[in-house]
Order: structure tokens, then C-alpha cells, then sequence
């Protein structure tokens, strides 16, 4: 009897310990948002824009598929859409069609930079419901390639810019627009810029690049619209793996051609995904959008140092974003095989995509996928570093490139308080926090001289909406491209 009242007391306070954490894990107190009233001009806005978004600036990794006239066509037009800018900034161009203005500030100590890209990706006409490079307005809506992915943030940084110039302000701090036409192939414009601040020794008290938004119903248990700013990302990688056999007809089929055993690949990476991190960006956000989510999740996020591994488990189930954020990931995008429905072929090839963790690199994943490969197929794995090895009878894996996880930089500073404090005040009641941005940006090449890099799109966005980047129908609402002009006024007017 002793034993056992021993063991419900034991069992009583443990349960009394997760509820006084979930109870006592209550939002934290956000700095008060300006009651400020910003007004943006619209029609330059919307005009400016549109203007951008015809130029078909699309970048390719062949080169020779580019129109080089498009890309000096926005160029050229920067000066007539911006004139306050060009009056007082200084602009260069630098290798790889990255554009850079200087607007000095009282001080030269330190310099802030507003980054964005003006290159787009491809499009497919035929999903689109209007022409991806005209600009069409309709029903406070505009549609074109670009307008999200992200001429409206190079339009924004410069209409703000333009219009506090126009009115006689002056940064305490030099500020820096910074803008890569080729980000959507990983060029080098963004990295030179980079070399650039390096070579002339300029101290950087902050950057703010594409990343996060405003969205809604991104996270377990919070209803309200979220401002999520990026101050970490993923790495990634493209991985090939190659079967060799000695082909043959398809009518005396040996086991284990190279089709399936490409099959046994697949099926044994996605049955054992990498393992989980609460990385320092992920914990970050738990503990910030944790505080406001329903009951069981607080119950959850309040006590990860039990439910973590349930909080595991749930990931892997269900994939998606929530998964992205925990581990790296694996997703499977090509596949080749025969040429002909009756060969069995000789060499077979599956391509994925992974994006590392931070815990991660690119050295341990190929590890990692080395030895899932052999454990299931018991052959041996050879892991090359370019496309050009010649091949053996052992299954190859292939790094086609590759970027290691970025630096993850600061929050309990001033520089990241200025650019919460600008998200709140321009989305009113929307919870500021910072997370773990899973796709690539130019932004990474700034670790290498700042640990204040921000990664935040200044737009709200629908779940919809954000299917449209880089896919068919891309279009933004007027009211988004104003909001975005009315961060950049706050965070300019703060730099």
C-alpha cells in the first residue's frame, strides 16, 4: 500500500508539474506597435510595379535561353520610376547584373541593406489565366510573374526610399539597396556584392531579404496571423543516384533491375528520414507561437522535454512544413530510365532534392543516404562529387551541388527589434516570431559578415496565394503591394 501511494504521489506531482508549465506558459509581452499612420501613394505604387513585372526578366541556367534585353530594359527604367533615389544615392552595377545604391546617412559607422531579386523563373503560358508579363489589374488584383517572387520588395525599398527622400529625410545610418538578377539560378551577383562590403570594409548593423510573411494557420493551435521573420535557412543539395546493369530485353526480366532497385532506394530513404532537431530558430518559435496556441498544444510546446518525441512522431505522420522545420528532408523529383517500354536499361537514374538542417551538413547527409543505400540493397555505394566519374557495376551517388546550412543570427538585439517592431506596426494583432526559413536565398552569402540577417517578405499572404510563387496565375493584391511600400517606410524611417 505504501509502494503505491508512493508511486500516485510520484505520479500526482509529475502531472502537477505539466500543468503548472502549461498554465505558466503564457504569451510574452511584444513591444507596443506605432499607432502611427503611414500613407502610401498608391498609384505610384501600382504603376511603378507593373512596370517592373513587364520587363521578362527570367534567368536560366543556360544562359543563352535569357533575353539580356529585358533585364537592361528594367535597368534602364530605374531612374524615371525612382528619380529621388537616383538623385541622391549612389548606384553601380556589379558582375552578374547585381544592381547597389548607397543612400548615406548621418553616420558612416555602420550600414543597413534592403535586399531583393528582379530575376523571375519561367513560365508555363498555357496554366496561366492571364499573360504572365502584362500586368493586367483586374478586380484590385495584379497579375504577373514576379509580382510575389519579388519585384513588388524591389519596388517597395525603392517607392519608400523615393518618397522619404522626396520629403528631406536622411538615414542616421547608411543604408544599402542591394538587388541580384539572378537569385533564381543561385548566380554570383548577391555573393559579390558581399565581396564588395568585404573589400571596402563596411560594417553592417543589419539585412532584410525575401523569407517569411504574414500568414494565417501555419502553426498547431494559432488562429492568429502570424509574422514570421527568417533568421536561419536550410541548406540544399541535389543528389543523383545512379544502377548500372547490362540491360536487355524486357521479356526475360532478371531480379533487381535497375528500376527497382531505384524503387528499394526511394522506399527505404522515406522509411527512415533524418533525424529530428530542435534547432535554435525552430525552439525559438515554439516558444514564441507555443505560448498562443490552444490548450493541448501549450501543453506540448510548454513541455518538449517530455513531448518531443511524440512531437517527432506527429511530424513524420504528417510531413509538410511543421515536418520541414524539424529534420532534413528528402523529396524524390526525377527519375529516367529506358528509352523504350520493352529495354530494360542499362543505367538508371533518381534525383533528389534535400534540404539539410541546420544540425546537418552536406557531408553527413551523403552519409547518412550512403549508408540507407547499402544496408538495403547490400551492394556497395560509391558517392561522387561531380556528374563526370566514370561509373563501376557499385551504385553511385552524386552530389550535383550543394549549400550548407546558413549562420543563425541574432534576436535578442536591437537590429531584430526594429524589424519586429516594423511587422507589428504595419499588420496590426499579428504575433511577430522568428522561425526557420526551408527554402534558399541570396541572404545566405551574408553570414559570412553579419549575424543580423533577416529574412521577411513584407506581404500577407493566403495559402494560395503563396502556391501562386513560382508557379502558374502569380498575382498580388494592390492592398499587398501598398502594405509592402509601408513596412519599408517604418524600417527605412528607423535605420
Amino acid at each position: 500500500m505504501t509502494v503505491l501511494l508512493c508511486i500516485l504521489a510520484v505520479f500526482i506531482i509529475f502531472i502537477g508539474i505539466i500543468l503548472i508549465r502549461t498554465f505558466s506558459f503564457k504569451p510574452k509581452a511584444q513591444a507596443a506597435a506605432s499607432e502611427e499612420e503611414i500613407k502610401v501613394d498608391s498609384d505610384k505604387t501600382v504603376k511603378n510595379l507593373c512596370e517592373l513585372v513587364k520587363c521578362k526578366t527570367v534567368s536560366y541556367r543556360d544562359r543563352s535561353l535569357e533575353d539580356e534585353k529585358e533585364f537592361r530594359k528594367l535597368v534602364s527604367m530605374l531612374p524615371a520610376l525612382y528619380p529621388n533615389v537616383f538623385k541622391v544615392c549612389d548606384f553601380k552595377e556589379i558582375t552578374d547584373r547585381a544592381l547597389l545604391f548607397k543612400w548615406e546617412g548621418r553616420s558612416h559607422e555602420r550600414a543597413a541593406v534592403m535586399m531583393a531579386h528582379y530575376d523571375v523563373v519561367p513560365v508555363d503560358e498555357d496554366g496561366w489565366d492571364k499573360p504572365a508579363f502584362d500586368a493586367i489589374i483586374e478586380e484590385g488584383v495584379i497579375w504577373g510573374r514576379g509580382t510575389l517572387d519579388t519585384k513588388v520588395t524591389m519596388n517597395a525599398i525603392l517607392c519608400a526610399a523615393d518618397s522619404l527622400i522626396e520629403k528631406g529625410f536622411v538615414p542616421k545610418e547608411d543604408v544599402y539597396f542591394a538587388f541580384s538578377g539572378g537569385e533564381e539560378i543561385n548566380a554570383d551577383g548577391a555573393e559579390k556584392i558581399v565581396d564588395y562590403f568585404e573589400k571596402n570594409n563596411i560594417n553592417l548593423s543589419f539585412v532584410v531579404d525575401e523569407g517569411g510573411a504574414v500568414v494565417e494557420n501555419v502553426f498547431p493551435g494559432v488562429k492568429s496571423a502570424c509574422g514570421l521573420i527568417g533568421i536561419a535557412e536550410k541548406g540544399m543539395m541535389n543528389v543523383e543516384f545512379k544502377v548500372l546493369s547490362n540491360g536487355g530485353h524486357a521479356s526475360a526480366p532478371k531480379p533487381n533491375s535497375p528500376l527497382v532497385s531505384l524503387a528499394k532506394i526511394c522506399t527505404e530513404i522515406e522509411d527512415k528520414p533524418f533525424k529530428y532537431h530542435i534547432t535554435a530558430p525552430v525552439a525559438k518559435m515554439f516558444d514564441t507561437l507555443g505560448r498562443h496556441s490552444s490548450f493541448v498544444y501549450r501543453m506540448i510546446f510548454a513541455n518538449l522535454w517530455l513531448f518531443a518525441p511524440i512531437l517527432n512522431i506527429i511530424c513524420k505522420k504528417s510531413g509538410g512544413e511543421l515536418n520541414a522545420l524539424m529534420r532534413t528532408t528528402v523529396a524524390f523529383t526525377q527519375a529516367q530510365g529506358s528509352s523504350a517500354s520493352n529495354v530494360i536499361p542499362p543505367v538508371a537514374t533518381l534525383t533528389a532534392n534535400i534540404r539539410l538542417n541546420p544540425e546537418d551538413n552536406i557531408e553527413s547527409a551523403l552519409e547518412k543516404l550512403k549508408s540507407d543505400v547499402k544496408s538495403k540493397l547490400q551492394k556497395p555505394v560509391t558517392v561522387n562529387y561531380n556528374d563526370t566519374v566514370d561509373c563501376s557495376d557499385s551504385i553511385k551517388l552524386t552530389l550535383i551541388n550543394g549549400m550548407n546550412p546558413s549562420r543563425i543570427s541574432e534576436t535578442e538585439c536591437p537590429e531584430y527589434d526594429k524589424v519586429a517592431l516594423a511587422v507589428s506596426s504595419t499588420w496590426k494583432g499579428c504575433i511577430v516570431s522568428p522561425y526557420l526559413m526551408v527554402q534558399c536565398s541570396d541572404s545566405r552569402h551574408y553570414g559570412r559578415v553579419s549575424d543580423r540577417v533577416y529574412r521577411f517578405s513584407a506581404m500577407d499572404l493566403t495559402s494560395e496565394e503563396r502556391t501562386t510563387i513560382h508557379g502558374n496565375n502569380e498575382r498580388i493584391r494592390i492592398e499587398c503591394a501598398n502594405k509592402a511600400v509601408e513596412f519599408y517606410l517604418r524600417l527605412l524611417s528607423s535605420c
